[in-house]
């Protein structure tokens, strides 16, 4: 439903894009989509490593999705990514 597109940026903060094509909807669908996004990662912003520019690109599947499964998705990519501040100590813990 989503992929996962990363840049290290080099600043203090990281910076969030989401791209909604018009295949996925018209333009009251696409605006949704991108409210429920920036909604998830607005709460999941203090877990984002700094200094990389995330961008979201949305696949025709986000359009069947609720508001808890876009969340879901968007969490899983960014631990995928290895871009959780508490990833690394989570290893060495485990370790």
């Amino acid at each position: 439903m989503l992929v996962l597109c990363v840049l290290k940026n080099d600043q203090e903060n990281s910076r969030f894009g989401f791209s909604i094509s018009k295949r996925i909807g018209n333009a009251v669908v696409r605006n949704r989509i991108k409210r429920r996004l920036r909604e998830a990662m607005r709460l999941r912003i203090a877990e984002v490593k700094p200094g990389w520019d995330l961008v979201f690109i949305a696949r025709y599947a986000i359009r069947r999705a609720d508001y808890h499964e876009m969340d879901a998705t968007c969490a899983r990519l960014i631990r995928r990514a290895n871009l959780l501040v508490d990833c690394e100590g989570e290893l060495t813990a485990q370790e």
